[in-house]
């Protein structure tokens, strides 16, 4: 059975300041994503799925609708802010999605196969989608999940701080800890550093990353639910308050119900974030033309 892709594409883009997961950068105004559902049908992915906020189906349509006719079946999951939120906590005032986990928890009815979860606004190559094809394709155990690791020095931006899961794995590769780190910047003397706690602390530059490109088995499901409502009560006065999906893969080491294993990504990398950042992309875009790793028109 082919495995499904799951695209997070609710966020708001409230730094790049407009919704970059439709914004063009191809030559011939292609989006990040469409490089995405480009190599994920090369990968043998069987089916898209798009994660996204109701007021974005029509153009999601619209975009990408014609393209994917006939080459991959694909479907919107709408993450709304009352998704899943336990009803006895009644309406509750948010401007923002509650994060990626409970994005993924909103495409549980449209997810039936081992899945991979990515953001819609990053590039991640080929290789990194065949490598989680092929996982997700053969891995027959319900509790090893996977992740696709980028060395951290390759997924700064020059405009600004960024958000990373940082990894901790063990010898033989399976993840011990990933934290949530919101403010990576590398500082005029050229460390990295994170930024949380208010001081400083330095990260290595070949420190392990997730750049949201995860594995799962179904059976995952039904816990994220579980920790996505008792998160949903103790935050649902906070309304920046996120649900990430490193909570819960920290969750299921921790309590020993799975593992997961980290695959080191050889592909280029580059995100979006900052409006600066877009220049760089399509110059990234450009380069990999030019070497012959994507035709100058996708579709």
């Amino acid at each position: 059975m082919k495995p499904t892709l799951l695209i997070l594409a609710a966020g708001m883009g409230s730094r790049y300041g407009g919704i970059k997961q439709l914004d063009s950068f191809g030559p011939n105004g292609e989006t990040i994503i469409d490089y995405s559902l480009f190599d994920a049908i090369r990968a043998d992915f069987g089916k898209i799925v798009f994660i996204i906020r109701e007021e974005l189906r029509a153009d999601f349509e619209s975009t990408f609708g014609a393209k994917l006719k006939g080459k991959i079946d694909y479907e919107y999951a709408i993450q709304g802010n009352a998704s899943y939120v336990p009803t006895e906590l009644g309406t509750i005032e948010r401007a923002k999605p509650w994060g990626t986990g409970h994005a993924v928890l909103c495409a549980w009815d449209a997810t039936k196969t081992p899945f991979a979860v990515i953001n819609a606004d990053d590039f991640y190559g080929f290789e990194a989608f065949k490598t989680m094809s092929d996982f997700l394709s053969s891995n027959t155990d319900e509790t090893v999940h996977g992740m696709i690791g980028y060395q951290i020095k390759n997924t700064l931006s020059e405009n600004g701080s960024v958000s990373r899961g940082v990894c901790v794995t063990d010898e033989n590769g399976f993840l011990e800890i990933v934290t949530e780190r919101t403010q990576i910047v590398r500082q005029e003397d050229g460390k990295i550093v994170f930024l949380d706690n208010g001081e400083p602390e330095v990260l290595g530059e070949n420190t392990p990353v997730s750049m949201n490109f995860w594995g799962f088995m179904p059976s995952v499901f039904p816990e994220i639910k579980t920790l996505f409502e008792a998160y949903a009560k103790e935050n649902f006065n906070i309304p920046k308050a996120e649900f990430y999906i490193p909570k819960v893969i920290s969750h299921l080491i921790e309590t020993e119900q799975g593992k997961c294993k980290v695959f080191e990504s050889a592909s280029d990398w580059f995100g979006v974030t900052y409006p600066e950042d877009k220049e760089l992309v399509k110059d990234a875009l450009s380069k990999l033309i030019e070497k012959g790793k994507y035709p100058s028109k996708l579709w």
